[in-house]
C-alpha cells in the first residue's frame, strides 16, 4: 500500500509540472523586464512602467540577465551562468520565474546572449561569442533542436513584429550601421546613411513596426573647429526614434551626462526606456516621445536593459503558424 502511495505521488508531481507549464500565464497588465544587482548578484526582476511593484525573478546565486518576454507573455527567455562563470548560455522559464530550463542541451565553448524571440514564437536569434578568439556572430535558433544557424554578421538583434526581418547593428570601417535582414532571402537593408548618423546600434520595434529606437553616436569623428566638444561627447552614445524607412530620424536624449544605451520602445510607441548612468550607478529611466518628459523607474543598486510586455499588444498564437499569418501585426489590427 505505502508503495502504490510512493509512486501515486511521483506521478502527482510529475504532472503538476507538466500542468503548470502547460497554463502558464501572462501577465494581465504591462510589465517590464530588467536587471539588477541589488540582491548581490544579477538577477532578473519584473516591474510596472511606472517604475513600481519590483521584484525578482530569479532568485539564484548565478548571475542572470538579459531578460525578454515571449511574444504571448507566458514564458521568459534569459542568459544566465548557471552551468559554471566560464558559460553563458540561454534559458526559459514561466512568467513568474517557476520552471527554469535550458534551452540547449548541448554545451559549447561560447557565450550565448543578447537573444529575441521571433513573433510567431518557434524561433530566436542570438549572438554566439567564441572566448578563445574573440569573435561574434549572429545564429537562428529553434525552440527543441540543437542546431543554429549562422546568419550574416550582426550584433543587438531584435526581430521585426511582422516576423519578416530582424534588426541589428553592423560594423563599418566608419561605425555601425542599422540593418535589416530578410529573414526569408537573407538579404540586407540599411536605411539610416553613415552621414546621417555614423553609429547606430542597439534597435528596439514598436509593436507596429512602424517605429524603432536605437542608440547612436553623431560624434565619431574628430571635429577640428570645435575639438574640445569632440572630446567631450566623442565615444558619447545617446537615444534616437526613427520610421522604419529610416526618415524622420529624431534624437530624444542630449548627451548631457553619460552614455544613453540599451533603448527599449514601449509596445504602443509612446515611450522609451534607457539605460545611463547616475552617481557612479547605472538606472533605467523611462522618456516620453512627445512631451521628452523623462522619469527615472529604479534607484538603488545599478540596474540596466529591460523589456516591455503589454498584453493589449499580444494575439493567440496558432498552433503551426505560418508564413502568411504573419504579414499583419497585432499594434495593426488594434489601429484598423
Amino acid at each position: 500500500m505505502r508503495l502504490i502511495l510512493f509512486f501515486s505521488l511521483i506521478i502527482l508531481v510529475l504532472m503538476c509540472g507538466t500542468v503548470c507549464e502547460l497554463f502558464a500565464k501572462a501577465p494581465t497588465t504591462p510589465k517590464i523586464l530588467f536587471t539588477s544587482t541589488r540582491d548581490g548578484n544579477r538577477e532578473v526582476y519584473m516591474m510596472n512602467p511606472d517604475g513600481s511593484g519590483q521584484v525578482n525573478l530569479t532568485k539564484h546565486h548565478a548571475s542572470d540577465f538579459g531578460a525578454v518576454w515571449s511574444p504571448t507573455g507566458e514564458q521568459i527567455l534569459f542568459v544566465s551562468d548557471r552551468q559554471g562563470t566560464r558559460v553563458r548560455d540561454l534559458y526559459l522559464m514561466n512568467a513568474d520565474g517557476t520552471n527554469v530550463h535550458r534551452v540547449f542541451k548541448r554545451k559549447i565553448e561560447a557565450w550565448r546572449g543578447n537573444v529575441t524571440w521571433s513573433p510567431d514564437g518557434k524561433q530566436f536569434a542570438y549572438i554566439s561569442t567564441d572566448r578563445i578568439r574573440i569573435r561574434s556572430s549572429l545564429y537562428l535558433g529553434t525552440f527543441g533542436e540543437e542546431d543554429a544557424e549562422n546568419l550574416p554578421y550582426g550584433g543587438s538583434p531584435a526581430w521585426s513584429p511582422d516576423g519578416k526581418e530582424i534588426a541589428c547593428s553592423v560594423g563599418h570601417p566608419k561605425g555601425s550601421r542599422l540593418t535589416f535582414i530578410n529573414v526569408r532571402t537573407r538579404k540586407l537593408e540599411r536605411p539610416i546613411p553613415d552621414k546621417t548618423l555614423r553609429w547606430q546600434r542597439q534597435p528596439s520595434w514598436s509593436a507596429a513596426g512602424d517605429k524603432l529606437a536605437i542608440s547612436g553616436n553623431k560624434h565619431p569623428l574628430p571635429v577640428i573647429l570645435d575639438r574640445d566638444l569632440h572630446n567631450a561627447w566623442a565615444d558619447k552614445y545617446v537615444i534616437y526614434i526613427v520610421n522604419r524607412d529610416g526618415t524622420g530620424l529624431r534624437q530624444l536624449v542630449d548627451e548631457a551626462g553619460s552614455d544613453a544605451r540599451l533603448p527599449v520602445l514601449s509596445p504602443d510607441g509612446s515611450e522609451v526606456l534607457y539605460t545611463q548612468e547616475i552617481n557612479g550607478q547605472s538606472q533605467i529611466f523611462k522618456i516620453d516621445v512627445n512631451s521628452g518628459l523623462r522619469t527615472q523607474l529604479t534607484h538603488i543598486h545599478t540596474n540596466t536593459g529591460g523589456d516591455w510586455f503589454d498584453p493589449a499588444y499580444t494575439r493567440t498564437l496558432p498552433v503551426s503558424p505560418q508564413s502568411e499569418s504573419l504579414t499583419t501585426t497585432w499594434g495593426q489590427m488594434k489601429k484598423e
